[in-house]
């Protein structure tokens, strides 16, 4: 049985969302900003000043008293959480490991079973060379990737116009005939079937085709079969990453999203370019995905016009603000610079 739609939302295997209609409200969103110059040395992280940069970020985001009741505020004791991670550009561009184990010892101390912790990526391979097993053996977790997880075929994200995917080994319907074949993408079940409550933990890096490579894109593009008919052309791309995050399996789960911004990238994408690369030192967190993805787009602009002296062109900015602008429409987050609201904190 599907899972009843959101408002202004799809259930799973029905068409995609379709923009709600205009309110008269003008909601904000709401940015903590944690930060400390100790936080890294040569781009490598110091783990005791994450984790203190983490307990500020929980606590003040969740307005509690400390780090166990501001848990408690997002996740209860039986829930099954993942943290969704970027790992595929390696320890030091993507996600990294010391960000992720202050958000796994909150879980923890707040008396989250570990077997109830899950790290997970699109691939278990990127996550082993991320170092992301050597966590998951210090702290009991698991470790899973969506594509090893296998998929769903009950669950899935089918678009208006049908798009006809180029489908590979791991898709569901790879070497199997029939019109309808490679139309869908079917979510995993790691998100379907075992996850209950989601953490996203993104990097502040450069994606090519869409800016920033943030919370929608990561956990969109991380948790479906036959995307490689969206990476391609970037109308696609922008249409079909806010309404794969819009499936209630996706955007009804998550409870907090983490913008790692210890170093921020501005070129590169998924390959490791310290080069193009310069510590910030922050830790940003928002319970609106949308409003981290567009201050990390600008704030990715920012770096890269300072450190390069060039500075995105106007139309290319604004073809990369579009899929942020899709997910506003479909009541995802706040895309309006101007309606998101900013709390800085230094030690």
């Amino acid at each position: 049985m599907l899972a009843p739609a959101r408002d202004g939302l799809a259930a799973e295997g029905s068409a995609p969302p379709s923009p709600p209609a205009k309110t008269s409200g003008a909601p904000h969103a709401r940015i903590v900003i944690t930060q400390d110059p100790r936080a890294t040395d040569a781009y490598k992280p110091h783990a005791e000043h994450v984790q203190q940069m983490v307990r500020r970020g929980l606590t003040l985001l969740t307005r509690q008293p400390d780090e166990a009741a501001a848990w408690s505020s997002l996740v209860k004791h039986n829930d099954i959480v993942g943290i969704k991670v970027h790992s595929a550009p390696g320890p030091d561009s993507g996600t990294r490991p010391a960000v992720v184990a202050a958000l796994v010892e909150g879980l923890l101390a707040a008396k989250i079973p570990s077997t109830n912790i899950i790290v997970w990526d699109r691939q278990r391979a990127d996550l082993r060379r991320a170092g992301y097993f050597e966590l998951a053996a210090r702290y009991g977790i698991r470790v899973e990737g969506a594509v090893n997880a296998g998929f769903d075929e009950s669950t899935f994200y089918s678009p208006d116009r049908p798009i006809l995917g180029a489908l590979v080994f791991g898709d569901v319907e790879f070497e199997r005939k029939g019109e309808a074949v490679g139309r869908r993408s079917f979510v995993s079940s790691l998100l379907s079937r075992q996850i209950t409550k989601l953490i996203t933990v993104t990097p502040l890096l450069n994606h090519n085709s869409v800016g920033v490579l943030g919370h929608l894109y990561s956990l969109a593009m991380g948790s479906v079969d036959n995307i490689l008919r969206f990476e391609n052309d970037v109308f696609r791309l922008n249409t079909a990453v806010p309404e794969i995050y819009a499936l209630p399996s996706l955007s009804d789960r998550v409870v907090l999203n983490v913008t790692d911004a210890l170093i921020c990238q501005y070129q590169g994408e998924q390959v490791p370019m310290l080069h193009y690369a310069t510590p910030l030192n922050e830790l940003h967190f928002s319970k609106d995905p949308v409003a981290l993805d567009t201050h990390s787009l600008l704030e990715l602009e920012r770096v890269r016009t300072s450190m390069t002296g060039k500075a995105t062109r106007p139309h290319t900015l604004t073809n990369q603000l579009e899929l942020l602008q899709n997910a506003s429409l479909l009541e995802l987050g706040v895309s309006d610079p101007k309606r998101i609201d900013i709390e800085r904190v230094e030690p």
